[in-house]
C-alpha cells in the first residue's frame, strides 16, 4: 500500500525538520510520501521542511489545523494516510505499529495517549470526559477521541471531508463519523512527548470550544441519545410538580404545562436531528 504522511504545520520551524528526518529514517517502510501543509506560517517552516525533503503545500494565510488536514488529504497520493503533529509530540517510531493495526482490517487507527501524555491536568480531564461521552454515544470503547496521531484509509476519510471543521476538533469529528458510518476504529497505545515551541491552544477560547465539542459529539453520532434523557427529565419534573400541586391545591399549574411542553419539544427536536444526521451520512455512491 502506498503511504502518505500529512503534517499540518504553523510556525513549527523549530521542530519540523527533525520530525521529517525521523520519518525518513523508518526502516520498516520502503517508500513514504511526506506532505507538510504550511498553514500560513510567518517563520521559516516552509524552507526547513523543503530542505528536510518534504513536499510542502502552503496556505496563503492561516486557515486552521482542520483546514490543513483537509488540504493534506486532498493532496496525498497514498492509499493510507498518516496524520501527526509537526511539533515533536508524536514519535514516528510508532508509525509501524499503527500500520500493522490497520493491516488487521481497521479503517481508522488512533494513537491513544497513555497516562502522563496530556499537556495539562485540565486538558487531561476534558479528554477523559470526551472519551466517556463518546463511549456512551457509540456503545464502543473510545480510548482517545482527540488524538491527532492517526492513520486512515484515504478513500474512506475523504468521504467526510465536508464534515470536518477548519479548527482543532477535526479528530473528534472524524472519529465519530467513522463510527456512524459503521467503519472499524482501533487504537494503539502511544506516549506523547512535550511539544517543541509554543502551543497554539488558547485556554479561554478552547474552554468555550469544550462545550461545543460536547454537543458536537452527540449530534454527529446520534442526537436522540442526547435529547431523549433531557426530555425524560423534563417529563419526570412535570409529573412530579403536577402531583404536588394536585395534592396541595387540587389543580394543574402553568409550570406543569410548561415542563410537559418542553419535554415534548425536546423529544421532537431529537427526532428531527436524528433524521438530519442520517441524511448527512447518506451514501453518495
Amino acid at each position: 500500500m502506498a503511504i502518505s504522511v500529512v503534517l499540518p504545520a504553523k510556525n513549527e520551524a523549530a521542530a519540523i525538520g527533525q520530525t521529517i528526518e525521523k520519518i525518513k529514517q523508518l526502516q520498516a517502510i520502503d517508500e513514504i510520501e511526506i506532505i507538510v501543509v504550511n498553514d500560513g506560517s510567518t517563520d521559516s517552516t516552509k524552507v526547513v521542511a523543503e530542505q528536510a525533503g518534504a513536499r510542502v503545500v502552503s496556505h496563503p494565510y492561516s486557515k486552521g489545523n482542520g483546514a490543513a488536514i483537509k488540504t493534506g488529504a486532498r493532496e496525498a497520493i497514498g492509499d493510507i494516510i498518516i496524520f501527526m503533529d509537526a511539533d515533536g509530540q508524536h514519535d514516528p517510531q510508532d508509525i509501524p505499529r499503527l500500520i500493522e493495526k490497520i493491516g488487521q482490517g481497521y479503517d481508522l487507527v488512533v494513537g491513544a495517549r497513555q497516562k502522563g501524555s496530556q499537556a495539562s491536568i485540565g486538558r487531561g480531564i476534558a479528554n477523559k470526559l470526551y472519551n466517556n461521552l463518546a463511549t456512551y454515544m457509540t456503545e464502543h470503547p473510545v480510548e482517545d477521541l482527540t488524538s491527532g496521531f492517526r492513520i486512515v484509509r484515504a478513500d474512506k476519510f475523504r468521504e467526510f471531508l465536508y464534515l470536518l471543521p477548519n479548527g482543532f476538533s477535526y479528530p473528534t469529528t472524524s472519529t465519530m463519523a467513522f463510527f456512524r458510518a459503521g467503519y472499524s476504529v482501533g487504537y494503539v497505545p502511544i506516549h506523547a512527548a512535550k511539544r517543541i515551541g509554543k502551543s497554539h491552544i488558547k485556554p479561554i477560547k478552547d474552554g468555550v470550544r469544550f462545550f461545543l465539542i460536547i454537543f458536537k459529539i452527540a449530534t454527529l453520532f446520534s442526537p436522540l441519545k442526547m435529547f431523549l434523557p433531557i426530555a425524560m427529565i423534563l417529563f419526570v419534573m412535570a409529573t412530579g410538580w403536577y402531583g404536588y400541586t394536585l395534592y396541595e391545591f387540587g389543580r394543574f399549574t402553568n409550570m406543569s404545562a410548561l415542563l410537559y411542553t418542553g419535554s415534548v419539544m425536546v423529544f421532537l427536536m431529537g427526532l428531527i436531528s436524528e433524521q438530519i444526521t442520517a441524511l448527512m451520512y447518506k451514501d453518495s455512491q
